[in-house]
């Protein structure tokens, strides 16, 4: 059974027809009973005619044996007030459903005083005039059998209060045999039409719900196709319908060139990650090889500087791999005030001015990495020294550092952010690194919620900002 409704259009289809079948029980239900209602008080309506029809007469004085009771074949009693049957129709056979069950007349009451009284009860709420009719009308339903014809009636039962008779009361009935055969008819009728029209909503629903998931099945071929052929240029088909499905697909389109991007950008960063280890890797390996054949050559210092460089490099490296693993900062607190005092220490040429205390929430680690790497950077193209300031604008704590060397081109302002992107004034491996600090530092600061930016100080130079959320 799950796997007969594993589909969307299964289920679409399933509950399309389970609600119309609800909704088709509920308003056959209504429209039976509003008719079977309708068809009741249209019997009652005739049966009470017929009942003030005889009433009239008797008002006026008729006889008994002149009462028109053999009208359309209609069920027709009439009853003194002391419960006897004095007037009824001529085929008359059996009745129920009246109070009164025979159905000739007779010369005295055919009850006991006690249903005598009972009915005088009954009729004792409505007084009337000798000549008078009763307004109200009483309905039951019952049986007659007239000429041997059994029929369910309706019957009403109409007082009248004759001039030597006394009260007098007719009942009157009206077949329902058009309101059985009606509703009868009406429950055929739905019972063969409701299964065809539900099956007509099936499949209608079956193909609606395939014309409308088409798009998405050619979705989903696509998607296994780049899959299989790992081929993230490729795009799924954008149907025009402007609907929920072409959204789905213009989003994942979105996904996939967010995707492609960054395995081109991994790709680049193994590509230009391995040719920077590859130059300290060498000249490592050269001056060992060197060395080994010829140790009063061994150059000791640059073969500590290689390994100090590689070992930064191997650093920053894993940095960087951390962050584009989406490693989330600590939620620490830290005073930038006393970071970057703690950063300028040892470095000649800085100096830290701050405006009070600053606090922001995330990893000292990794702040102080960025804020090493501006340092350094900075007086790495500084002529005579490096300003650091701390301060809070607002909500956001700001940590500027300045330095007063030729600053940086504007068309370069965002390209030095990049990964393994060096100027061309800092490409010699001694002043210019891998490349990697500007983009470590950026990569934190977004990481901590953040920005920095570079912009010409006032008095010269490079200014790179560091702006994050105070806390």
């Amino acid at each position: 059974m799950s796997r007969l409704f594993a589909s969307v259009r299964a289920r679409a289809t399933l509950a399309a027809t389970l609600v119309v079948a609800v909704a088709l029980v509920a308003a056959g239900t209504a429209v039976l009973l509003s008719l079977r209602s309708n068809l009741l008080g249209e019997a009652g309506t005739q049966a009470e005619r017929s009942a003030r029809e005889v009433a009239t007469e008797l008002a006026v004085g008729t006889p008994y044996g002149d009462l028109s009771l053999d009208v359309d074949d209609r069920p027709v009693q009439v009853v003194d007030e002391d419960g006897a049957l004095v007037a009824a129709s001529e085929d008359l056979e059996r009745i129920t459903g009246t109070g009164v069950d025979t159905v000739k007349p007779q010369p005295a009451a055919s009850r006991d005083k006690e249903d005598a009284d009972d009915d005088d009860d009954d009729d004792a709420g409505e007084s009337l005039e000798p000549g008078e009719i009763g307004e109200r009308t009483t309905v039951s339903d019952g049986s007659a059998t007239i000429d041997g014809d059994t029929e369910d009636y309706r019957f009403a039962a109409v007082p009248v209060e004759s001039d030597d008779r006394g009260r007098l009361t007719v009942y009157a009935g009206a077949p329902l045999s058009a309101e059985h055969g009606a509703v009868n008819t009406a429950l055929t009728v739905m019972l063969i039409g409701f299964p065809v029209l539900l099956a007509v909503v099936a499949w209608v629903t079956w193909l609606v719900t395939r014309r409308a998931l088409r798009p998405v099945e050619g979705i989903r071929r696509e998607l296994a196709a780049i899959t299989a052929s790992e081929d993230l240029a490729r795009r799924v088909p954008v149907p025009g319908t402007h609907d929920e499905v072409a959204r789905l697909a213009s989003t994942t389109n979105e996904t996939l060139t967010a995707l492609e991007s960054s395995v081109e950008r991994q790709r680049r960063f193994v590509a230009d990650a391995s040719h920077e280890l590859r130059s300290p890797i060498a000249s490592l390996r050269t001056q060992l090889e060197v060395a080994a054949a010829h140790p009063e050559l061994l150059d000791l210092d640059g073969a500590v500087e290689d390994t100090v460089r590689l070992q930064r490099l191997a650093a920053d490296l894993l940095l960087l791999a951390r962050l584009d693993a989406g490693e989330r900062p600590a939620d620490a607190r830290v005073d930038l005030v006393a970071l970057a005092r703690e950063e300028a220490e040892g470095r000649t040429g800085v100096g830290v001015r701050a405006e009070g205390a600053v606090h922001v929430a995330g990893s000292r680690g990794q702040l102080g990495r960025v804020l090493a790497n501006l340092l350094d950077n900075a007086r790495r193209h500084a002529r005579s020294a490096v300003e650091v300031s701390v301060r809070r604008e607002g909500d956001l704590a700001v940590v500027a550092v300045a330095d007063d060397g030729d600053g940086v081109p504007a068309a370069d302002r965002e390209r030095i952010f990049e990964r393994f992107v060096r100027l061309d004034a800092a490409r010699s491996r001694d002043d210019g690194g891998a490349g990697l600090g500007l983009a470590i530092a950026r990569d934190v600061a977004v990481r901590h919620g953040g920005t920095l930016t570079v912009r010409d100080a006032p008095a010269g130079g490079a200014l790179f900002e560091l702006r994050l959320p105070g806390a």
